[in-house]
């Protein structure tokens, strides 16, 4: 199948993250006229890192940015548990852990990632930083978009890449509320000194309900990525509103805890990059409305517990893409990429179900279980892929 002749349509992509420029980068060599707005100032770098597996790293490959993943492949040799007196329980391959396959899968900064895609397509699209969507209005000529900045311009198609908490999302669908489904923790992330002398590690300490975790993505003389986790029956909204007020709910949940976790409570305290968010999932009975739609974690974010909320991003974007270049009318279009795209999403997001949340038991005994599962992956590490990643055949490439 072709792409059909049509005369160039235009896009405004909200986000400019991964899924984002992933769906410029297919537009764009589809013949559409693409313009990304984002609210940062530019591309923005750093991050906790992320993996890419199965079907996409097939995109990956399409897009000839593979070669650039393998290069920043963080490459962790082991993850290494601890009980609450900061012993050791056991250390495996982050591999087996997973359900990854050692050798294809990958794991990057999420701040390389992003520049890897942003570079792959600044030259050929158009990227509006630090502004943003204010208003959207839809009639059948396409979507009239009043910018934060107080530009206004119309275009055929508006696509929502704008992440979990999306603004996009909650103009056309309304509020978050009616989408999102708690897991029952809260995380924070930020940098800190590597005084720990950690080189392509990850060291994580559990007690019931509670896990702290120190990710050296590099060697001993650069800075580590700081995790704390914590079961939060409830999603505390008011204190996730403001700075101050998340730092003291992370020190709080972690009062009197062993092993490192005071030196890592100081170091949040100092850190200029803490993220604190609830972990949740987005799940939405459409993610598409009239001209339209969302991609990503502004669609359907499956959680950091399922690992597979940037592979999500870059496979819902080459399925949106290939949708629109294939079918002339947008309405089929947008019910086509929802039809083909579902199922991988779905399965994605069971993870949770099928115990991805178990590296973080909140009881004494599954906590016992936990580790006991643990030691056996020292023995009979598994070799073998979790189904969901690799579930969805991709069509064919169309140029």
């Amino acid at each position: 199948m072709t792409p059909v002749e049509l005369p160039e349509r235009t896009v405004l992509i909200s986000g400019a993250s991964i899924a984002g420029p992933a769906l410029a980068y297919w537009l764009h060599r589809y013949g559409f006229a693409v313009t990304v707005v984002e609210k940062a100032g530019a591309p923005r770098g750093g991050g906790y890192p992320i993996d890419v597996r199965g079907t996409a790293i097939e995109v990956a490959r399409r897009m000839g940015i593979l070669p650039r993943l393998r290069d920043a492949h963080v490459d962790s040799q082991r993850i290494t548990f601890l009980d609450p007196d900061g012993a050791e329980i056991a250390a495996v391959a982050p591999h087996a852990i997973a359900g990854s396959i050692e050798g294809r899968d990958l794991e990057v900064r999420r701040g390389d990632l992003t520049a890897i895609l942003y570079t792959s397509v600044r030259d050929d699209v158009e990227f509006l930083f630090d502004d943003s969507i204010d208003t959207l209005d839809q009639s059948e000529h396409g979507v009239d978009i009043a910018f934060r900045s107080g530009d206004r311009r119309t275009f055929d198609l508006v696509i929502g890449a704008d992440g979990m908490h999306s603004h996009t999302r909650r103009l056309l669908f309304g509020p978050e509320g009616r989408f999102h489904r708690h897991l029952g923790y809260c995380f924070a992330v930020f940098s800190m000194p590597n005084t720990f002398g950690l080189s392509r590690e990850l060291m994580m300490w559990n007690v019931p309900g509670k896990a702290a975790a120190l990710y050296a993505t590099g060697g001993k003389d650069d800075e580590l990525h700081a995790f704390l986790n914590f079961h939060q029956p409830e999603p505390p909204l008011d204190a996730l509103r403001d700075p101050e007020a998340q730092a003291n709910l992370v020190a709080e949940a972690f009062s009197g805890a062993g092993w490192k976790v005071p030196e890592i409570l100081d170091a949040m305290r100092e850190a200029d990059d803490l993220f604190c968010d609830t972990v949740g999932q987005i799940r939405m009975p459409t993610w598409t409305k009239g001209r339209a739609a969302l991609i990503g974690d502004a669609a359907y974010a499956p959680s950091f517990l399922t690992g597979q909320g940037s592979s999500l991003a870059l496979v819902g974007a080459y399925m949106l893409a290939h949708s629109l270049a294939t079918n002339r009318n947008h309405t089929e279009a947008l019910a086509a990429y929802e039809k083909t795209t579902l199922k991988f999403v779905e399965m994605n997001q069971a993870l949770v179900d099928e115990g991805a949340a178990g590296l973080f038991p909140t009881t004494e005994q599954a906590l016992k279980e936990r580790n006991t599962r643990i030691r056996n992956l020292v023995t009979i590490p598994t070799s073998t892929p979790r189904p969901a990643y690799s579930a969805l055949k991709l069509p064919e490439r169309l140029v």
